[in-house]
């Protein structure tokens, strides 16, 4: 059975990559032609998303990189931005 929410109720929601490490908050999702084409993702204090950004509030994640909803949202960690791999072969 498909069990179905409410895209209000998913504001707030933790995320985290598929690799356990937090990523931040949904903060709006965003609709096409009455499709859900992605998620802005608000950068919080302790957020891996905010150690990468620096200054940015947080990056738009396209739904197809979101990989289970329940009590939070688990996505891909190919979510990351490009330049945190970048730095990653570099340490």
């Amino acid at each position: 059975m498909i069990k179905t929410r409410k895209i209000s109720e998913l504001y707030d929601m933790d995320v985290y990559t598929d690799a356990g490490e937090y990523f931040g908050i949904v903060e709006e999702s965003i609709l096409s032609n009455n499709r859900i084409a992605g998620w802005r993702v608000r950068a919080t204090k302790n957020s891996k998303l905010s150690r990468v950004l620096g200054g940015a509030k947080g990056v738009i994640v396209p739904h197809n990189l979101v990989r289970n909803i329940g009590d939070v949202m688990i996505i891909s960690k190919s979510a990351l931005p490009e330049h945190e791999e970048e730095l990653d072969r570099t340490q």
